[in-house]
Formats: structure tokens, sequence, C-alpha cells
């Protein structure tokens, strides 16, 4: 996707602006490393800065100097609001005191399903991943989460090979039925789109594609069918000021967001 580097910006760079315009000023968000991490930050630097920022490790609201490359690095515990444990951290989230989670995937379905576990029979699989780590306390607890991944037909599957983190399960109710608490993914961003789920159906559907990107290029990319939001449209592209933050404040070395990364 050369023309989307032309236009002045990577498709790490879009995925980070609009992780970052689903954080709302006031929220607590529990995050990881990676493009989440940066994302949390351009959202305190622009729009959000009473944000506060949660970590695994039981790190709350650091400000480094510079971005951390673990969710343990000492550069988060030396600023930090609060340093606990995890035990803390993950009993913000199942007291209902988290707004927002960030959450990866190696697979995800439809329901917004997630499968970080192993692909292929989890007794025999042709690869094992890292397993859940804290995302199913995220995703089963947060009041709302979110899912960033680069989009493959490897990735977005009609069914997920193991089910790792509940998305909207089965549909309509299901989460009430499997006495959930959290409101479960507002929306799924890509390289290609952004997908947000029908509150009818709880499926995905195309909310938004991105610059240079066609919704034929979704369709071809995804392994399910998806429909089409009622007020489909072009993601509004990351502006000066925002790309100017993330290259020259939060993420200057390119630790996470890789100067000429494209698909």
């Amino acid at each position: 996707m050369s023309d989307r580097i032309s236009a002045g910006f990577t498709a790490d760079e879009i995925m980070t602006v609009v992780t970052a315009r689903h954080i709302a000023d006031g929220d607590t968000v529990f995050i990881g490393t990676g493009l989440p991490m940066v994302a949390a930050y351009l959202a305190k630097a622009t729009h959000a800065p009473g944000v506060a920022l949660m970590f695994e490790s039981g790190v709350l609201d650091p400000r480094p100097r510079s971005i951390a490359k673990a969710v343990g690095d000492p550069r988060l515990i030396s600023t930090a609001r609060r340093t606990s444990g995890m035990l803390d951290s993950l009993l913000m989230l199942h007291g209902g005191r988290v707004d927002l989670g960030v959450l990866g995937c190696a697979q995800i379905d439809r329901f917004g399903n997630v499968n970080t576990t192993a692909i292929g029979s989890y007794q025999r699989p042709s690869t094992r991943l890292p397993g859940s780590g804290g995302a199913n306390d995220i995703a089963s607890c947060a009041r709302r989460h979110l899912i960033v991944a680069r989009h493959s037909r490897r990735t977005f599957v009609e069914r997920v090979d193991y089910l790792t983190t509940p998305g909207h399960l089965t549909g309509p109710g299901a989460r009430e039925r499997a006495g959930l608490p959290g409101g479960g993914p507002v929306g799924v961003v890509t390289d290609l789109c952004e997908f947000g789920f029908d509150p009818a159906t709880r499926e995905m559907v195309i909310a938004t594609v991105h610059p240079g990107v066609t919704v034929d290029d979704v369709y071809a990319a995804t392994g399910f069918d998806v429909g089409t939001a009622p007020d489909l449209h072009e993601t509004p592209p990351p502006s000066a000021a925002e790309l100017d933050i993330l290259r020259t404040r939060i993420d200057p070395d390119g630790v996470y967001l890789k100067p000429n990364r494209n698909r």
C-alpha cells in the first residue's frame, strides 16, 4: 500500500490514530505495548489529557521520557502515579473500573471473538501462541474494548481455532447469558479499515475504509462475509499535528511505528 506512504502516513500511523480516537477524556484505559500504547499516549497528548493509563503489571498512569518496550519496563515504574502489582490491576478490571481495553489478536471472527492460544488443534497445534495474558479479563470485564490487527484472511476467519478471549460470542444476548459484565468489543481497527458491530446482530460491519482502500479490498482480505454500516465513509486521515506528535514526541526512534512499514 505504497499510496498510503505517498499520502504522507503509514499503515501503522493510521491504525494508531484511529485507535486513539476511541479514547475519551477521563477514561481509564487498560493497555499493553505496541500500537495500543502509542495510541494511548497520542490521545493523552491531544484530545484526552485526563485519560489514566493502566498496565497489567500494576503500573498506573506513567509518563516516561521515552516509549516503553514492555509493561514492566523500569521507565514506566519510575514515572508512574502509582505502582502495585498484577493482582491489583486485574481487580480493578473485575471491579468494573476500566472503561476501555485495547487488544491484539492472531485470529478473530465476525463476532469479535479472539484466538491467541493455538492455530489448528489445541492438542496438536501447527502454531502454539502466547495465550491470553490479561486479555480474557479485559474483554470480559472492561466496559468496552477495541481490537487492533493487521488485516488478512488468515487473521479474519469464519471461526477461531480456539476461543481465548470473548467478543460477542454467538450474537445478541450471548455475553449476558455467559455472565460477562463488560460491554464487549466496540470496534476492530486494521490497516485497511475500521469495523464496527451491528447492534442487532452483533456482527462486524465495515464502518470506514482508509484512504486509498476500497470496500472490495476489505472483502478480499476478510475470511467471512461482512456487511457495511449505513453511514460507511472514508476514515479521516491523520492530521499534521497528530503525525508530528507521533514522530517527534511519542515514538521518534520508530520502536513501534516503523518509518516505511505499509502492509
